[in-house]
């Protein structure tokens, strides 16, 4: 696997991560009864951006680890994953 080829796919999973935690201890207006005017009730208190994007390194790090250990390590590929449907191609 090249550099480029690990760090597009280390963002992708990223970005999907990023996505799964931003929800994580997010407390709304409305939950703190202290909305502000001009805004939704469901807007954040306190976004805490910087935590979320350590936390989504570190997942993600992880989960980027795992990926590259049973591809490089062990050889899977999406080719490994059996057929679920038949094959009618010959026919």
């Amino acid at each position: 696997m090249s550099l480029l080829t690990a760090l597009a796919v280390y963002f992708i999973i990223w970005w999907i991560t990023l996505f799964a935690i931003l929800p994580i201890g997010v407390r709304t207006q409305a939950e703190e009864q202290d909305v502000t005017l001009g805004t939704t009730e469901s807007a954040p208190v306190k976004l805490q951006m910087r935590k979320k994007v350590l936390l989504t390194s570190l997942v993600s790090a992880l989960i980027f680890g795992v990926y590259f250990v049973l591809t490089v390590a062990f050889g899977l590929s999406v080719d490994s994953i059996p057929r679920i449907v038949p094959d009618f191609s010959n026919r």
